[in-house]
């Protein structure tokens, strides 16, 4: 079965743009044309455009999305530098994760100290905070904010808003 282009865009919540741009970036060589040049897409260019819409929610660059595909269409030669460059882009997002936990926990410590200030009704209470009033849990995003040592935050006050 083949598909126009504005029903692929629909199954995979793109837009027919950004399929042609796709196409004239070199990541669709697998896409067939009529006689028209009309472009026809099949079920199987649904995994391909999956994993090339999976590489790009990771932040990989059209250019190295190109450069995979070119080395899927050229087969079993190309394995090892298809998983060096997966592996490669899998750490970088484990990296993303990692970077993303310490972004939630440093919204998490903000919402706790905002909390607290709409209880007193000023942020005024929070001028005299040291890293022992704030709890366990933030302790780490206390002192990544007022660039202490752990050691160093026994005494340190807060001035940040």
């Amino acid at each position: 079965m083949y598909y126009t282009i504005g029903e692929i865009a629909k199954k995979l919540n793109l837009t027919t743009y950004t399929l042609r741009y796709y196409d004239k970036e070199g990541l669709l060589p697998f896409v067939e044309r009529d006689g028209n040049g009309i472009r026809r897409f099949k079920d199987s260019d649904l995994e391909w455009l999956s994993i090339i819409e999976c590489l790009k929610q990771t932040g990989m660059p059209l250019k190295d999305i190109r450069v995979f595909i070119d080395w899927s269409i050229q087969g079993d030669d190309t394995i090892a530098q298809r998983l060096e460059l997966i592996r490669c882009q899998r750490e970088a997002v484990q990296q993303q994760i990692e970077q993303l936990h310490q972004t939630l926990k440093t919204l998490d410590y903000k919402c706790w100290y905002y909390e607290k200030a709409k209880e007193a009704g000023t942020c005024e209470i929070h001028r005299q905070l040291t890293a022992k009033d704030v709890p366990d849990e933030f302790h780490d995003v206390f002192c990544r904010l007022h660039h202490l040592s752990p050691d160093d935050a026994q005494g340190k006050q807060s001035k940040a808003g």
